[in-house]
């Protein structure tokens, strides 16, 4: 048996912010991260419809990029302070991610971190709290998503989270949130959402339910990123939907992994903080190379090539396009080709790469991966992504 599951409700539009004013309750805690929602005025709309609704409102700000364990329980303190019947999170994955931890930790103050960082281990969740999250980003999805990372500073290591208790009860998805966007995080972002579609595709729970949203996503953001990146405003909206189809289709067939090594190496190395979705994208290719010696996954990842109209008469010269079509939006976007070419110092790397490919096979989002790998595998995986070359294994 498989499960799906999405939020009761996803507002979508521009202006849909304005559902707020609708919800039904005595209390919010609206958290927020570093102050854009502020600087363009989003904050003060929302903490206003939640006013109309009726509602006592408290902030919490300053939630960090890759949020720390800290701040979660720093947040949880104040929801069990101010006792919010709605937590709404806004803007980018961050936020959004830390709210969900937090209310955990607000429900069930006795709960551990670790006891969360096992799949599907949460406590019945909505005992005191009902979550709204609005993204103002195009590419985490974690608005609809079962999903959370946080990081651990002091080992270095970002853990996903994941329950269907966490899935948002309402996402708003409102694109006059993204249209002032940073063109690095249109990139960023976007290729995350490309890398959450494609390995939806080829995930182990693919099903007939998530494919159709998988396949759409791919397809909608081969045809509007690049302009979204220009600053096309038509093409930025269209990809604040294919993000959040994306995000449908990988909460319920789950990933591989691109996001096992990503989550493995963001807060890895000393020279350099490795953005999520950037390194995504630069291991995108290399792992669909990997995965695609299965005949399974191969089948797959031609068909997602057929489906954007990619030149190819055999599965292999169809899943070479595809990386070649990728290469060329990493090209586009400004986005590195290797771990070296962005930067990260070869010593490091060769004396972390071990324990960081052990790391990476026991992230939870490698079981759903279509080709099993090993740890001694992952480590020449990952060695492939630092020097550029051929993945021949």
């Amino acid at each position: 048996m498989s499960r799906f599951t999405l939020p009761r409700d996803i507002y979508h539009g521009k202006g849909s912010l304005e559902q707020l004013k609708n919800l039904k309750g005595k209390k919010a805690i609206l958290v927020v991260g570093g102050g854009s929602m502020k600087r363009q005025g989003f904050l003060d709309k929302a903490v206003g419809y939640l006013k109309e609704a009726g509602m006592e409102v408290q902030l919490f700000e300053g939630v960090e990029p890759d949020p720390s364990v800290e701040t979660v329980k720093k947040g949880a303190e104040a929801m069990r302070a101010f006792e919010p019947d709605w937590i709404v999170a806004m803007g980018g994955g961050s936020p959004i991610d830390a709210a969900k931890a937090m209310w955990a930790f607000y429900e069930y103050p006795d709960v551990t971190f670790e006891d969360l960082c096992v799949p599907f281990n949460f406590p019945e969740l909505r005992q005191k709290a009902k979550f709204v999250a609005i993204p103002s980003t195009s590419g985490t999805a974690t608005e609809v998503t079962a999903f959370s990372v946080i990081t651990d500073y002091a080992k270095g290591i970002k853990y996903p989270l994941a329950d269907f208790e966490i899935t948002p009860d309402v996402a708003i998805v409102d694109p006059e949130l993204v249209e002032a966007l940073p063109v690095h995080q249109v990139a960023y972002t976007g290729m995350d959402a490309l890398t959450h579609a494609i390995e939806a595709y080829v995930s182990t729970l693919n099903c007939a339910f998530t494919d159709p949203l998988a396949l759409q996503a791919i397809e909608m953001v081969f045809d509007y990123l690049p302009a979204s990146y220009a600053g096309n405003q038509e093409a930025r909206e269209k990809m604040h939907t294919a993000q959040c189809l994306a995000g449908m289709a990988f909460s319920n067939a789950l990933l591989g992994i691109v996001h096992s090594m990503a989550h493995k190496t963001g807060a890895a190395f000393s020279t350099g903080h490795i953005t999520h979705g950037l390194a995504n994208a630069m291991y995108l290719p290399y792992v669909i190379r990997y995965n695609a010696k299965d005949p399974v996954a191969a089948k797959r990842y031609a068909e997602i090539a057929r489906r954007v109209g990619l030149e190819g008469v055999s599965e292999q010269s169809l899943i070479n396009s595809l990386c070649k079509k990728i290469d060329h939006f990493n090209d586009v976007l400004d986005i590195p080709h290797t771990l070296k070419e962005f930067g990260i110092d070869e010593n490091e790397f060769k004396e972390k790469v071990a324990q960081i490919s052990e790391l990476a096979v026991g992230d939870a989002c490698t079981g759903s991966n279509p080709r099993s790998i090993t740890p001694a595998e992952m480590e020449r995986l990952f060695t492939c992504i630092y020097y550029g070359k051929e993945v021949d294994f």
